[in-house]
């Protein structure tokens, strides 16, 4: 492990002393590729008279330019190694910026020239933190700049010394702060270090004053690396600006690079369990769950597909415009053009309009004569009218294969066989008006609209004062205007079976008939998530797990609850329960970010219910969240 001592101090004989890394040396004996960028061969070649490694060190100002120009362009390659002496003059610049450069810089430099000779150093130091900065990201290199003697205090000095209000301090801190992320992991930030030897609080501080959106992604990758490092843990802290931090910038979804900077520091913090108890006991666990959960479902959008399946059964109708039908009474014209006709002319024309021959008709002797006698009696002081008799006979002038006959029976029936009573579609009987029990002989009308009209006259010429209301009330039954039917609207009737019959006398009281169409639309991922919701996910994991760790509120998967899983058992001994006193504080601490962190559980309970990921192990973990947050959880809420 590298240690954070600067360069010229003794290393204490607490510090602990770095690995051994192979030397130089060591490295040349290996075989090194060859990277050409369309020069001459022998610049890239591995070997101490490397033309770049000498006019790095050169101090030759030319010399000094074309060597990092060159190093610039091929530093960004993974086959790029260091060749022999060549990182010990990559530092000599930036060390110059970080120790004693900086304080040359003005504010004026940025509105007017500045010293030639300055400003041409302070290009050396940049590049030459460009050039570490990007051969770090190879991990042969990166474990070389490890090992080196002046990585450390090189970070140390710039984290420390170059103000990040600044604004010609930025592109260096961006570039050591990348180049920290890149040793971190390999370092050791001891206990009781002086602060000038803690890279920790510089980072927390930019973190935490810095406006600069690039500067803050950076450092809390940096710490997130130091972190990750569990012998660092003790640096963590309950009210950490970093975490402040994170927890501001969370909810900013359209930065992903920010966003997933905030989860991962977010996730290596709470990680800690004394970290993840603390951050119950804070005011925003309610909101950070809250954004975190519909984090998950804003990058849900983008993962699924929307599924369709048809499970409509067989479906029976029934035309909605029933074609019933009514016998057929003559008109006042019909009435008319009969009167004037002798007998028994009149009566063969009376049955051809009253009757049409049928095989299986039937009607009694004595309905026949009553139509014929209540539709010419009326008239009989004018016109001749038959008897019975006659009548019953000339069925068969009209009807030949219709006759009057005597069927046999306990009770002898005399009836005409062979004719049946003509019949008039009730289909243009909508509209017609029933004004005073049907007395009203107007035509059918052909709309609602003209019905209207019509009623609202029969209501003007009515002179009964106590029958206003009940004239008005037929108002309610009709529509003043024409009523288009929806383009989706069917002409059809759906019945509950296929022999259902229609119309019925009571339509409300019928069984309700099946869905014409039962269609079930649902979404499912076809993907897995991205790198944040996965982040997103464990850090409600670890915080449910921490809401749920003591032993009075922690579920038990495993026992019989008779049939209800989830619910809590109370295992304490009432009153009486031994507690250490000396710990009590904590444990009242401890059980209150327990009750805080299941009832904020309960809260995101509808959200999490919306999350589904293809996983199934993940979705599992969704899913016992959301079945245990809304059972046990509210024990805890006493």
């Amino acid at each position: 492990m590298a240690t954070f001592v600067p360069r010229g101090m003794t290393t204490p004989a607490n510090y602990y002393r770095p690995p051994t890394y192979p030397t130089q040396s060591q490295t040349q004996q290996r075989p090194q590729p060859t990277i050409t960028d369309d020069y001459e061969r022998w610049y890239t070649e591995s070997t101490p008279s490397n033309r770049m490694s000498l006019s790095v060190r050169s101090g030759i100002h030319s010399e000094i330019s074309w060597a990092l120009d060159r190093l610039c362009r091929l530093a960004n390659n993974e086959q790029f190694v260091f060749y022999p002496g060549l990182l010990d003059g990559l530092f000599y610049w930036p060390e110059w910026y970080v120790t004693e450069g900086y304080k040359a810089l003005r504010d004026s430099d940025i509105l007017f020239s500045s010293n030639p000779g300055q400003s041409r150093q302070r290009r050396y130091a940049l590049e030459c933190l460009f050039i570490l900065r990007n051969t770090a990201l190879h991990e042969p290199n990166a474990r070389e700049l490890a090992a080196h003697s002046h990585t450390i205090p090189l970070i140390l000095n710039g984290l420390h010394n170059l103000e990040h209000s600044k604004d010609e301090n930025t592109e260096a801190l961006l570039h050591i702060t990348d180049l920290l992320q890149s040793v971190a992991p390999s370092v050791t930030v001891h206990a009781n270090l002086p602060p000038k030897l803690n890279p920790i609080p510089p980072l927390l501080r930019i973190v935490a004053e810095s406006s600069n959106r690039t500067m803050i992604i950076s450092s809390l990758t940096a710490l997130i690396s130091i972190f990750s490092n569990p012998s660092n843990s003790s640096y963590l802290s309950a009210d950490s600006p970093a975490l402040k931090a994170s927890i501001q910038y969370l909810p900013l979804f359209i930065d992903k690079p920010l966003i997933h900077a905030c989860l991962n520091y977010l996730y290596v913090h709470i990680s800690h369990p004394s970290m993840a108890r603390a951050f119950l006991l804070r005011p925003e666990l309610s909101g950070v769950l809250k954004v975190l959960a519909t984090l998950l479902l804003d990058e849900q959008r983008s993962l699924e597909k929307t599924f369709t399946l048809d499970i409509t059964g067989p479906i029976h109708t029934a035309s909605s415009t029933s074609s019933s039908t009514r016998d057929h009474e003559l008109t006042e014209e019909e009435l008319e053009s009969l009167l004037g006709k002798p007998e028994p002319q009149r009566c063969y024309d009376w049955m051809r309009a009253m009757f049409v021959p049928k095989a299986d008709g039937e009607l009694t002797q004595v309905d026949f004569w009553n139509l014929y006698k209540d539709a010419f009696s009326p008239y009989a002081d004018q016109y001749q009218l038959l008897v019975a008799s006659d009548v019953i006979k000339n069925v068969t002038n009209v009807f030949p294969q219709a006759q009057a006959m005597v069927l046999p029976g306990p009770i002898q029936r005399f009836v005409v066989r062979g004719v049946d009573r003509r019949k008039e579609s009730a289909a243009n009987e909508r509209y017609r008006c029933q004004w005073d029990r049907s007395q009203c002989t107007s035509l059918p009308f052909a709309s609602p609209a003209e019905l209207y009209e019509h009623v609202l006259q029969h209501l003007s010429s009515a002179d009964v004062p106590e029958l206003s209301c009940v004239c008005a009330h037929v108002l309610t039954h009709l529509s003043g205007t024409q009523l288009q039917k929806h383009p989706s609207q069917s002409d059809t009737i759906t019945l509950p079976s296929e022999n259902y019959p229609y119309p019925t006398e009571n339509p409300t009281n019928r069984p309700p008939p099946p869905p014409r169409s039962t269609t079930i639309t649902y979404e499912l991922p076809i993907i897995d998530p991205p790198s944040t919701s996965l982040t997103a996910l464990l850090i409600i994991r670890i915080l449910f797990r921490t809401s749920f760790a003591s032993a009075d509120a922690a579920p038990r998967i495993d026992a019989d609850h008779f049939g209800f899983p989830g619910v809590v058992e109370d295992t304490t001994d009432g009153p009486g329960e031994d507690i250490d006193f000396a710990d009590g504080a904590a444990i009242v601490d401890e059980r209150e970010g327990e009750r805080r962190g299941r009832k904020a559980f309960i809260g995101i309970k509808k959200l999490l219910e919306s999350v589904r990921i293809k996983d199934e192990a993940l979705m599992g973990w969704v899913t016992e969240m959301t079945d245990i947050g809304g059972t046990s959880g509210t024990s805890g809420m006493s």
